[in-house]
């Protein structure tokens, strides 16, 4: 409760008594806390597959503050879409999700092995405009059918956090000066 964003308490806090480091604070030390081992496992996997890439691209120190803004825009996203929410909300798949938005944007058609159940599993290679659309249009309809239900539960998962993330991402990875050169580069020489 202290170190996790919990909504409700963000809106309530003008008429509270809480310092407003109990409200800023936690957007940023929930990106650190998971629910567990497959929480961070999970987390960390997209990260590795994605995250490097745009490491990459802006260079370690702006990669440090790109993830931690698109942490924060997540985390206010969710927060706008889930007021009245007093459940605290931790984990840092909202500014993972900033960088798969950020790779989207930058490597739409890098090939990403993956698995696909059909009777069987089978890898495949799938462009990442694919792969991380289908993602981002399944957060999105999962956010869309928690703000429809009349309870707060959404199974755990923050989704306007990850709706949020991705779109930061793929805003803010514009902003930021590219240190890597382009993957394809051709040099015409006479």
């Amino acid at each position: 409760m202290q170190h996790g964003v919990v909504p409700a308490a963000v809106f309530a806090w003008p008429e509270t008594n809480l310092p407003i480091s109990a409200v800023v604070l936690p957007f940023f030390t929930s990106m650190f806390l998971h629910a567990g081992w497959l929480h961070l496992i999970g987390n960390m996997w997209y990260l590795w597959i994605f995250g490097d890439n745009i490491e990459d691209r802006l260079g370690h120190f702006s990669y440090l503050i790109f993830y931690m803004l698109c942490g924060l825009g997540a985390g206010i996203v969710h927060t706008i879409f889930n007021y009245d929410v007093t459940v605290p909300s931790i984990g840092a798949s909202g500014a993972i999700a900033g960088v798969l938005g950020a790779y989207l944007v930058s490597y739409p058609f890098a090939r990403v092995l993956t698995l696909v159940p059909v009777f069987f599993f089978f890898v495949i290679e799938i462009p990442a405009v694919i792969v991380l659309g289908f993602w981002f249009l399944m957060q999105f309809l999962y956010g869309a059918t928690a703000l429809a239900s009349t309870t707060q539960a959404s199974g755990g998962v923050a989704w306007w956090a990850h709706v949020g993330g991705f779109i930061v991402g793929m805003i803010l990875v514009g902003l930021f000066p590219r240190k890597d050169r382009p993957r394809y580069e051709y040099t015409w020489r006479s």
